[in-house]
Parts: C-alpha cells; structure tokens; sequence
C-alpha cells in the first residue's frame, strides 16, 4: 500500500463517521444549528461536498485547466462568500441526493489523485499541493466539520491516531497562522511535543529548540482548527513565540478566523 492509498483509507475512515451520523437524520436533524454561525448540519456536508468537487477538478487540471479556471473565475466576483453560497446552494438538496453526491465526489477525487503524474501539483485556491498534501487537507477539514456536527448534535467523536494528520498540518502551517493575521513569524522555531489518543508521543521541530508547545493532540487539533478557545484547552505554550502562536493558530486556507468564545 502506498502513502496515497494509507491516507485515502483514513480519509475514507472519518468520512465514514459523519455519514453514519447524518444518514438516519429527519429534516429537522439536517436543519439542526452548528456552532459555525449560519450553518446547520447540511450546510456542513455540502462545504465538504463542494470543495471535494472543486479539489476533483484541481486534480484533472492537468487533463483539462478549464473547468477549474472557470471555478476560479466565478470566485472572483466574491472571494469571501463564493465558498459559503456554493455550500448553502447545495445543502437545499435532498438528504439524500446530497450524500449520494458526496459519495460520488469522494470516489472521483480518489480516482483523479491516483491518476495524477507523480511529483505533479495541482493548482489549489493557496500554493499548489501535491496528491498527498490534498488528502491530509481534506482529512483535516473532514474532521473539522466533522465536530461542528457532533457538537451540534449532542455526540462525542472517540478521536483516534489519525489526528496526528491534522496535528501535522497545524505544525506546519505556524507561519501562515501569523501571516493571515498580519503579524511577523518568529523566528525561534518551537519544539511541538504531543500526547496522541492512543497514549503515543508525537515531536516537530528542533530537539534543541528553547521554546515549545506541549499538550494533548486532541487539544491541539481543535485549536489549530480553530474549534476551541485556546483558553479552554490545556495546551502549555514556553516562549514569547510558542504563546503568540496559540493566540493565532489556524490550519485551514482562507482569511484570519474569528475563532470560538471561551467558555
């Protein structure tokens, strides 16, 4: 099994967990508010429906560039709210067309990604990406919606090692946390040590590194997915650095969230 094939598995695995919890739902348990405001649970799978789509069409570029210029361009007109209408577009679906279509979204992107050329990177709305690094973000963004779900439907979600591609993400994507937010990037790399939930030790960074960040992936997860207030996390942050990075966190594309209230 190659790296792309172990990651479209887990890939597959948490898509697996929020079809089991929306399928059996009513109307009223798809219309069901998340704590993303102005989102209930449709809108949740169609975000994840429709940049499986968009994510698709990357991967084929290199087949044909126009379908995904043309989704470019008709974000141009509205870069902040193009995503956020093309998810409520199509959260009027029936349920169950729109987990039909989700399904056959998530058959097509495996196939385009295992078709794409080796070494190739596709375009994305941020630095093109590889194969590999286009199925850890929809891992990362799958799971993230994913909790907004659970949490909307009174669920916990047992979080499993797979966190550890989400937990990956958020390491590497400190500069760009303080870039969006218009701040310098530290130059002290941190040292990131966290406790997996199978009781594993996770490391990045430099052994020697005089400041760090340490925790519970868990924690760690739903900060950099800006899924919890950094204040209700038990994450420990050393160093002028480590702590700004914790106040700014975020892993997913796109302008400077505004976060979750503490609770």
């Amino acid at each position: 099994m190659t790296l792309l094939d172990e990651l479209l598995a887990d890939l597959d695995a948490e898509s697996a967990l929020l079809r089991d919890v929306v399928a059996p739902l009513d109307a009223e348990g798809w219309a069901t508010d998340t704590p993303a405001p102005g989102w209930d649970v449709a809108t949740q799978v169609a975000h994840l429906l429709w940049t499986d789509e968009a994510a698709t069409l990357a991967a084929r570029s290199h087949l044909d560039r126009a379908p995904w210029d043309a989704l470019v361009l008709a974000g141009t007109t509205d870069p902040a709210g193009f995503v956020d209408a093309a998810a409520r577009e199509l959260a009027a679906l029936p349920p169950e067309d729109l987990l039909a279509r989700w399904d056959d979204a998530r058959g097509a992107l495996a196939e385009a990604l295992r078709a794409l050329p080796e070494g190739q990177r596709m375009p994305w709305f941020g630095p093109p990406m590889s194969a590999a690094s286009m199925v850890t973000a929809r891992f990362m963004e799958t799971w993230a919606h994913s909790l907004d779900v659970f949490d909307a439907l009174g669920l916990d979600a047992e979080p499993t090692d797979r966190l550890r591609h989400v937990a990956h993400i958020g390491v590497r994507t400190r500069g760009f946390s303080f870039v969006t937010h218009g701040l310098p990037v530290p130059d002290a790399e941190p040292r990131v040590t966290l406790t997996a939930p199978s009781g594993a030790v996770w490391t990045w960074g430099p052994d020697d590194a005089a400041e760090s960040v340490t925790g519970s992936a868990l924690d760690f997860c739903r900060l950099v997915t800006q899924r919890v207030h950094r204040a209700d996390t038990a994450l420990v942050a050393v160093g002028p650095g480590a702590d700004a990075w914790l106040d700014v966190a975020q892993c997913f594309a796109g302008p400077a969230g505004a976060g979750r209230a503490a609770r």
